[in-house]
């Protein structure tokens, strides 16, 4: 019986590989043989989770052509795939991907590094910080001396606490968006919203245009519920979204949903200006597509003289093309698990409806926690303490990597908790395998694009500062040498298959 689960094609996995851009080597590189180059390529695509373990992959034959080398180079290939414990294979089943004995399973997006192996390990995987106290520990005691009430009931409520859903609307309606509990849901974090938005409008097949780059947890969210995504080009820097694009994918794809990020994007930390958001409400509207807005980075401006734009629900007065997703896990802690939509009130009880099937409710405890910060001004005040660690953070990382990288490229934004960096035409991919050996831990690039995209990129979030934003900068220089003389893994540089 074949052991393998999913099967990927010969032209899709050329293209992956193809992905994997490098520097041209110079003095004191080593160019590998093409079958090892080949095999590493298949490996760092297992250990990035982008080719899934327990794949089948296409016969050596086909492979070859693909790849326009000879049988005998994909055969060599996947010997030595075999022998590392990448590959196994049965006559009559062919050949499918594996990790080795010991070996952690890849993270098809970003999960946090263990605790306990945070000693040794730098971290910069997770764009998350420590909670901010002591606003955690007051947050905690007041919903604990607010839960008697809702502990004579059976404490399933579908729609959220009927007070945090009251609170939330009239902080929308503050910020001069009028709405109504009614057009509440509280969630499981924004990773739940946004998986009963897709649920709920996108169907197995259906289009779903997305940011190129985009937050790679969510993308994964939507491959795995069968979402066919449609990458739509950023602006360069900082200019957030091209608009041209954005008309023609809505125009020529006619996609049922979108998924943006308008304020400090992740991963680019671009924020759109208010023009843009309003033209982008115009194209969807005409095209018939429903728009995600992510706003959980909306609070985290970082600058004291900025000025926010308004929010992009603000220019969809009907309700019909704007659906909002916000939560208090990047603004407050990401271990609140609490996220919520705002969307008109067909939608929302169409939602709740749904989540009878799912998840029936978010815990009771941590919504009257939220509840009692939104009540008593302890959101602000850690959200305030927040900024403050963000924005030391990200000015102490930055000074760190242009003094030890400064063929790194990057435009500093104005808040969020994410720097996209250009890494100097070196592979991100190979830049994340050799820095976990270093001891740093780094996202490449094509994590948050869409078959292989930003090869030349790296994630840097703000969760480090001071002394140690010093040391992550120092393993990641140390990471580049390593990668740019070939001297980490048997194919860091030099990829035959790129065109």
């Amino acid at each position: 019986m074949a052991q393998w689960t999913s099967a990927m094609g010969s032209t899709q996995l050329a293209r992956l590989l193809a992905s994997q851009q490098a520097r041209p080597g110079g003095a004191g590189t080593r160019r590998p043989p093409a079958y090892r180059a080949l095999a590493d390529g298949i490996r760092l695509l297992v250990l990035e989770g982008r080719v899934p373990v327990a794949a089948r992959l296409p016969a050596e034959r086909e492979l070859a052509v693909a790849l326009a080398v000879s049988r005998t180079t994909v055969a060599a290939a996947y010997e030595a795939l075999r022998t590392e414990g990448f590959l196994e294979s049965r006559r009559g089943a062919g050949s499918w991907t594996a990790v080795p004995a010991g070996n952690p399973l890849p993270a098809r997006g970003l999960e946090p590094l263990p605790p306990e192996a945070l000693g040794s390990m730098i971290d910069l995987g997770c764009a998350a910080l420590p909670a901010p106290e002591p606003w955690l520990t007051r947050a905690v005691q007041g919903a604990l001396e607010a839960l008697p009430p809702y502990a004579h009931t059976h404490g399933d409520y579908p729609a959220g606490l009927p007070a945090l859903r009251e609170m939330l609307a009239e902080r929308y309606t503050a910020r001069g968006i009028p709405t109504m509990p009614e057009q509440i849901m509280v969630t499981t974090g924004a990773m739940g919203a946004i998986d009963a938005i897709c649920h709920l409008f996108a169907g197995r097949g259906e289009r779903i245009a997305v940011e190129s780059p985009s937050y790679a947890n969510i993308l994964q969210l939507m491959r795995e519920a069968g979402a066919r995504l449609v990458p739509v080009a950023m602006a360069d820097g900082l200019a957030g979204w091209d608009l041209d694009r954005w008309r023609q994918v809505l125009r020529d794809a006619a996609p049922r949903l979108a998924y943006v990020v308008a304020d400090f994007h992740n991963p680019t930390g671009a924020l759109a200006g208010e023009d843009q958001r309003r033209q982008l409400v115009e194209a969807a509207r005409s095209a018939g597509t429903v728009i995600v807005v992510d706003e959980t980075m909306s609070e985290l401006g970082l600058d004291p003289d900025l000025d926010m734009p308004r929010p992009v629900c603000g220019f969809d007065p009907a309700g019909s093309t704007v659906i909002t997703v916000g939560s208090a896990s990047k603004a407050f802690w990401a271990g609140m698990r609490i996220g919520w939509v705002r969307a008109a009130p067909d939608v929302i009880r169409s939602l709740v409806a749904a989540r009878a099937y799912a998840d029936l409710g978010t815990p009771v405890l941590e919504q009257l926690a939220v509840n009692w910060l939104l009540n008593t001004g302890g959101w602000q005040a850690a959200v305030d303490v927040r900024r403050e660690q963000a924005r030391a953070n990200r000015d102490a990382l930055v000074t760190a990597v242009r003094r030890e990288l400064p063929d790194w490229e990057f435009e500093v934004p104005r808040g969020g908790l994410t720097l996209w960096v250009r890494t100097g035409g070196l592979s991100g991919s190979r830049l994340a395998e050799v820095g976990e050996r270093v001891g740093v831990r780094v996202p490449s690039g094509p994590r948050f694009g869409v078959d292989g995209a930003f090869e030349g990129y790296v994630r840097l979030p703000f969760t480090v500062g001071g002394a140690v934003a010093d040391e992550a900068a120092v393993r990641l220089a140390a990471a580049a040498r390593l990668v740019e003389t070939g001297a980490g893994t048997g194919a860091e540089v030099a990829h035959p298959f790129v065109a």
